[in-house]
């Protein structure tokens, strides 16, 4: 069986850092128990392209607390967060979309997409302009001056709302936390679309965590897999896909392969703790 027991060795390349954790933990008992322990994360900045990271993991093991330490929502208590070499501070432009529906209901789509700018002091006939651009990038037009609120709007539209704030303050990092979990398969599949169109057209870092294997595989360029007990990263995996994803993509044996081996390492993994598990008792 494959040793699961020690983070990956990220391969620090001659391309720019744009995110890393060193050897990062959280514990919430005084070193007792750790929810996450000795994690290193590296993301590079790949020229004219970005990355698209995806984290998969059981439930639990640290995936969303990892996005919560590179966007400063959480603080480790122990370790380093680095944003292109520097110790992450407010003026970093980092975008973050929840699961949960997080617009203003009393506001509508527009004043929802361009409340980060007006935060920012931004004139309100630029910061409507920027915000139309988005909205109308998003598929959003025409919905503009509609509460952001359910029912007036459908769960995927909300969602389009939320990544419209993320991408309205040109974020060089855009962290997703499950995004899609709510949503119905139609709109699920059109929001994976919509995200491989923003990637392509931004040439960003986006990290996403998700439980669906098929999605994973289909947005991102690396897939890193996380262990709990603690937390840590012990699998990575090169998606070796055209950048330029079409559904019809899902349906091909190449896809399907690293579907199945993803899935394959995911149960070796869960094998691996539960052995570990049994040696402890």
């Amino acid at each position: 069986m494959t040793e699961y027991s020690k983070n990956v060795d990220f391969a620090n390349t001659s391309l720019p850092d744009i995110i890393e954790l060193k050897d990062v933990a959280i514990t919430y008992d005084g070193g007792k128990n750790y929810v996450i322990r000795n994690l290193n994360f590296l993301v590079e900045d790949k020229p004219g392209q970005g990355q698209f990271i995806v984290i998969l993991g059981v439930s639990g093991c640290g995936k969303s607390t990892l996005l919560r330490f590179i966007c400063g929502l959480q603080k480790p208590t122990s370790g380093e967060v680095l944003i292109r070499g520097i110790p992450r501070d407010e003026t970093t432009r980092i975008g973050m979309v929840f699961q949960q529906y997080s617009s203003f209901p009393w506001l509508s789509v527009l004043d929802n997409v361009a409340l980060g700018l007006k935060y920012k002091g931004v004139q309100k006939k630029e910061r409507y302009e920027k915000a139309m651009e988005i909205i109308k990038f998003v598929g959003l037009e025409g919905h503009e001056k509609k509460y952001a609120k359910y029912p007036v709007l459908s769960g995927g539209q909300l969602q389009r709302v939320a990544i419209a704030r993320s991408l309205v303050a040109d974020p060089e990092i855009l962290l997703m936390d499950e995004p899609f979990g709510a949503l119905d398969l139609n709109t699920r599949l059109q929001m994976q679309d919509l995200l491989c169109e923003i990637w392509t057209k931004l040439q960003s870092t986006i990290v996403f965590v998700t439980h669906d294997l098929p999605e994973a595989v289909y947005l991102a360029d690396e897939i890193h897999i996380m262990r709990g007990g603690p937390g840590m990263i012990v699998e990575k995996i090169d998606v070796n896909l055209p950048l330029q994803r079409e559904r019809s993509l899902k349906h091909s044996s190449t896809f399907m392969n690293i579907v199945h081996d993803v899935e394959n390492r995911m149960i070796e993994i869960q094998n691996f703790m539960d052995e570990e598990k049994k040696q402890q008792e």
